[in-house]
């Protein structure tokens, strides 16, 4: 075979650019005793890759290694799914304090920071407290006398729930 061709074979080889038809061309011409005295190592490495190719593994070999994964060394076997869910549930915290803070953050900016006095004047200030105050008394008092019906009402149904003996025509209630 031509050294030339073997050696373009060679550079496509090394940059991972050959097809398998030509791996095997060159695995064959490395297997062959005509091999140039510049190609020597190449010849051993790719006759390395023979050897190893046909090799098989031991009969023990999957208790072996078994044996070995089952033997510790020390340290301690750490599983990494707990330490995602944690991680995820992390996150989620994170977002929802984000989320707090901005909208926190957008309504303390919309709001006005100080509460502005409606009256300069003190005294019509306090003036419009009392007839506020005075409002409410009197709302408070109307219902304070609606609410006193309401118990008379209650008390006339406690006195015939009381009276179950006595005949319909006789009951009186007094309103």
């Amino acid at each position: 075979m031509d050294s030339k061709h073997i050696e373009q074979l060679l550079e496509k080889y090394w940059n991972a650019e050959t097809s398998l038809e030509e791996e095997q061309e060159l695995h064959r011409f490395f297997q062959g005793t005509d091999v140039p005295e510049n190609l020597k190592e190449t010849a051993a490495l790719f006759r390395y890759f023979e050897t190893e190719k046909s090799r098989g593994l031991n009969e023990n070999f999957d208790a072996a290694v078994t044996k070995q994964i089952r033997q510790r060394h020390g340290g301690k076997i750490v599983s990494m799914t707990n330490w995602f869910s944690i991680a995820r549930v992390a996150a989620g915290v994170a977002v929802i304090v984000a989320a707090v803070y901005m909208i926190g953050h957008e309504v303390r900016k919309s709001s006005p920071t100080e509460i502005a006095d409606t009256e300069s004047d003190p005294k019509l200030a306090f003036e419009e407290t009392k007839k506020a105050l005075l409002m409410i008394s009197k709302n408070f008092h109307k219902a304070q006398h609606e609410a006193s019906k309401i118990n008379l009402l209650n008390e006339a149904e406690e006195k015939i729930q009381h009276k179950p003996n006595e005949p319909e025509k006789e009951r009186k209630v007094n309103i």
